[in-house]
């Protein structure tokens, strides 16, 4: 059952991005606003449901991965990199937070510039 919902909930974040991807594209915007809000859509979402679930775990294990790992992943991993960031800084380790950041960032947009020339 865990496995079909977080299916379920990929295919879903998937068609939501695709959705902002198509409303953003009518758009004549410079910055990359569907990306951001997909982003954005997705850490609020993660951000939400970990409030909720850790406060009185109101919501079932099943529907937990079917929204954080499912439609999350499928809308955006930003929300994994940023909520393992902010694990970190909460944890008290923001050098290593940093480091993160920047070796995410820096090693996948190089990845485009090595092989997307």
């Amino acid at each position: 059952m865990n496995i079909f919902l977080i299916f379920l909930g990929g295919g879903t974040g998937s068609v939501i991005r695709f959705s902002i991807a198509y409303l953003f594209s009518k758009t004549s915007l410079s910055l990359p606003f569907a990306t951001l809000t997909s982003n954005f859509v997705s850490c609020l979402m993660f951000a939400v449901v970990l409030s909720i679930y850790g406060s009185k775990q109101l919501i079932p294990d099943n529907y937990k991965s079917l929204i954080i790992i499912g439609v999350c992943g499928g809308l955006s991993t930003f929300s994994s990199f940023s909520f393992e960031t902010f694990e970190l800084i909460k944890l008290g380790m923001t050098g290593w937070a940093i480091i993160n950041i920047l070796i995410s960032c820096l090693l996948c947009t190089s990845l485009f510039f090595v092989f997307a020339k």
